[in-house]
């Protein structure tokens, strides 16, 4: 088997997973008959793209493939009588599958870290691994927690299927939430070899437009979609065109894309008209001050450091949200306030694997001079960061001290 069709596989994984998973869960109705078919597809990939070469359509063949395997599973089942009515379905579009999918995550009768988890896993296509790293757990422990949430989906018979309009506001917070993972995992995916996945910050923004069809007048729905849009429009100038990290202060803003702000801006006007702020509009206005400064020494940090004030008492104390008002503290106060505000938080629990920390130290050390300590936080910072993009940015500016 040559490297090269090694590497299709895992692309064609990394950027068809959650479609064939949602597409052949459709079939199913059963997350982890889905799983296990999706997986079964991928290895045949890896045998018959070999022999036949890597098709055309790769998503295309390999939800053909699952979708066959889970017809004759489900065929198999001394069910299959009471299932054949549900396999029977109107036409719908991917956006409708991955969102299907997601109500099927985000069920009440699951706990909110399961279902963030199993969204990440199964939506997000992350490894058993990569979730775990996200809930700072070991590898077993959420894999374990992931059996559980499956085995509780099949036991409890929670349909696949996206709620009705009564039901949907009280299933709608962990749904946000898990939209706005979908996005953060590719907006900066923690592993690999490049900073941004757009197939899932598209996939992101697709699913919170439909949400938004869905509710237009859920404030929380519409701060969501004007926070995507915002922090999307900066994506072509986060990356040079070699694909190394380029930090916000070097950014080139003609590149911003300012339809997407005018729309982003537009959609938070209106979600602020409502009160309270939910959490997603304080993240977008936070965002849309970035957006509309002319330049990086022109930005507005005391407004953004009130900003994440706000944030603060919004998200009950969350650690990283500290981090990112001590870091704003530092660019409105200089780097001394900066690593201050960031002493507190080098006791937190939550904080203690997280690379940013790490790396905001390394900062403001960097920038007072400081380059024994600098490189040593710089050290511990690449321990912690999986992304290979990060990785190089942060060894060039270990190096330079």
């Amino acid at each position: 088997m040559t490297a090269g069709i090694v590497a299709a596989v895992a692309e064609a994984h990394r950027r068809d997973w959650a479609q064939v998973l949602a597409t052949t869960a459709r079939v199913t109705r059963d997350l982890e008959l889905a799983e296990e078919c999706t997986q079964d597809a991928y290895a045949q990939a890896l045998v018959v793209w070999a022999r036949d070469g890597v098709p055309a359509r790769p998503g295309a063949w390999l939800t053909r493939v699952a979708r066959n395997r889970a017809l004759d599973e489900v065929r198999r089942e001394a069910a299959f009588r009471r299932r054949l009515p549900l396999l029977v379905t109107s036409p719908d579009s991917p956006g409708d599958d991955r969102l299907r999918l997601i109500f099927t995550c985000c069920h009440p009768a699951l706990s909110r870290e399961s279902q963030v988890a199993l969204t990440a896993r199964l939506v997000c296509g992350l490894s058993t691994y990569e979730v775990a790293r996200a809930f700072l757990l070991s590898e077993p422990t959420m894999a374990a927690r992931l059996t559980r949430a499956k085995k509780k989906i099949a036991t409890a018979r929670i349909p696949y299927r996206t709620p009705d309009p009564d039901e949907m506001e009280e299933r709608l917070d962990p749904v946000l939430e898990v939209v706005h993972l979908l996005f953060t995992t590719g907006h900066t995916a923690p592993t690999g070899p490049a900073l941004i996945r757009s197939d899932l910050t598209a996939g992101a923004i697709q699913l919170a437009r439909t949400l938004h069809l869905l509710m237009p007048r859920s404030a929380a729905v519409t701060a969501l979609l004007a926070l995507l849009l915002v922090t999307d429009a900066r994506s072509a100038a986060r990356v040079t065109p070699a694909g190394a990290l380029v930090l916000l202060p070097d950014q080139d803003r003609s590149r911003w894309d300012r339809a997407l702000i005018a729309e982003g801006t537009a959609l938070l006007t209106d979600a602020l008209r409502r009160r309270p702020p939910t959490r997603f509009a304080v993240e977008a206005a936070i965002a849309a001050v970035h957006a509309e400064a002319p330049s990086w020494e022109q930005t507005d940090w005391t407004e953004i450091v009130g900003l994440y004030g706000v944030l603060l008492r919004l998200t009950g104390d969350s650690p990283v949200v500290a981090l990112n008002r001590a870091v704003a503290i530092g660019f409105r106060d200089g780097p001394q306030a900066g690593l201050d505000a960031l002493l507190p938080l080098a006791a937190e629990p939550a904080l203690a694997t997280y690379a940013y920390l790490s790396a905001s130290r390394a900062d403001f050390l960097r920038r007072l001079g400081r380059r024994t300590e600098a490189a040593a936080a710089y050290d511990e910072a690449l321990t912690l960061t999986g992304n290979e993009v990060e990785h190089a940015f942060l060894t060039a500016r270990r190096n330079s001290l």
